[in-house]
């Protein structure tokens, strides 16, 4: 029989120094102990604790991330991570013990694009390494695929402010400098709205959060940084003006959301019933209001609410801090559940996604010969054929 060898040269050094993978766990720990106290092993050492499904390897593990640091101690955090998936940790004093050294790590930071027309981003989290350099997660969002990609790498500081540098340079737009709690909110919520049939080109997201991070994952229902920064303004009465200003202008509602209400007043407007245009205007109103109610609520208007308040987040970095005020308090107002039909900015958020969808259609037309013909446009041509009798 052709004996069966570990993949990887770290398995066949253990095993040349006596470690068994098929003896019982308390062997096993017990052997891994006395190798780590005979060499330097450390790295082989984590990948085997983390395939041990024992408390012990938990423990061994917590003990050998203080003082830890660079590539040991991502492969100790990453076998903690899969054993914690087996519903193992370290004991309570090893985890405070754990926590009490992260403390004294230099903090994470984080950076932020724009919410481009396709309502996706690049967030980035960065943590100092101790040898220097840093390691960077460069992650892309989007409002329709979740997580679409996250990536760790190593890199020196230069690095990163050229590869900052050149993206701004290239897509012209400007990164904002965030907290690192906001970015790993997004990051966690994206990861969640995943789909998981996308999961598997994004990679293990949790393992690689491990890396930066051993604080637990923000939950859905985290509170924004923005109502506390932004409170005295988000206050106030959000300003129709704000959908002058590019984040507004590029942002469009899914078609298939917009669709049937545009559709709606497109056959009102073409109705062959003759109405005043006052009655007109009375039945596009009806239809934009029930828009508003139908599309800012529910699992849409929880969507929209959190583009809200991180575009008042980059606003506010960014320098424009009166805008952001008014993208606060529309984001309050969705939050708290206000009548948005009664609010002059949501009614014209409503009327300039649907007029958008209706003025594509239109210059379609006009570009394109068609065979079918409203009734509004039969009425037309007969009234002028019968004037030119």
């Amino acid at each position: 029989m052709v004996p069966v060898q570990d993949t990887d040269s770290g398995g066949l050094k253990l095993r040349d120094a006596g470690f068994d993978p098929g003896a019982p766990p308390a062997a096993k720990l017990e052997k891994l102990r006395q190798i780590r106290g005979e060499g330097s092993h450390d790295l082989e050492i984590a990948r085997a604790l983390g395939e041990i499904l024992d408390p012990g390897a938990a423990t061994m593990l917590a003990e050998m991330e203080t003082g830890a640091s660079g590539t040991l101690r991502r492969e100790v955090r990453r076998a903690l991570f899969r054993l914690k998936q087996h519903g193992i940790a370290p004991p309570a004093h090893e985890s405070s013990r754990s926590a009490a050294v992260l403390m004294r790590e230099p903090e994470l930071t984080a950076m932020l694009s724009p919410i481009d027309a396709t309502g996706a981003r690049i967030v980035w989290i960065v943590r100092p390494r101790v040898q220097g350099g840093v390691i960077r997660m460069q992650a892309l969002v989007s409002d329709d695929e979740g997580l679409a990609i996250a990536i760790n790498s190593g890199m020196s500081r230069r690095e990163l402010k050229a590869e900052r540098e050149e993206l701004e340079r290239r897509a012209n737009v400007k990164f904002i400098d965030a907290d690192w709690r906001l970015a790993d909110f997004i990051l966690c919520e994206a990861w969640r709205n995943t789909p998981e049939p996308h999961r598997a080109k994004v990679g293990n997201f949790p393992m690689l959060r491990a890396e930066l991070t051993d604080s637990p994952q923000p939950g859905a229902d985290s509170v924004h940084p923005v109502y506390s920064e932004l409170s005295a303004e988000a206050d106030t009465e959000p300003s129709i003006e704000l959908l002058k200003e590019p984040e507004f202008l590029e942002w469009r509602l899914p078609n298939a959301a917009i669709q049937p209400y545009a559709d709606e007043i497109a056959r009102a407007e073409e109705s062959t019933i003759v109405v005043s245009p006052i009655q007109r205007t009375e039945r596009v109103n009806a239809v934009i209001e029930r828009a508003a109610a139908e599309l800012l609520a529910g699992e849409s208007g929880r969507k929209i609410r959190r583009r809200l308040e991180d575009i008042a987040y980059y606003m506010a970095r960014a320098g424009r801090r009166a805008q952001a005020g008014w993208a606060a308090g529309a984001a309050k107002r969705l939050r708290d559940g206000a009548d948005v039909k009664r609010i002059a900015f949501f009614d014209g958020f409503i009327r300039t996604q649907i007029g958008t969808i209706a003025a594509t259609e239109r210059q379609k037309r006009e570009e394109e010969p068609h065979l079918i013909v409203t009734p509004a446009e039969a009425i037309a041509a007969q009234q002028a054929r019968q004037r030119r009798r």
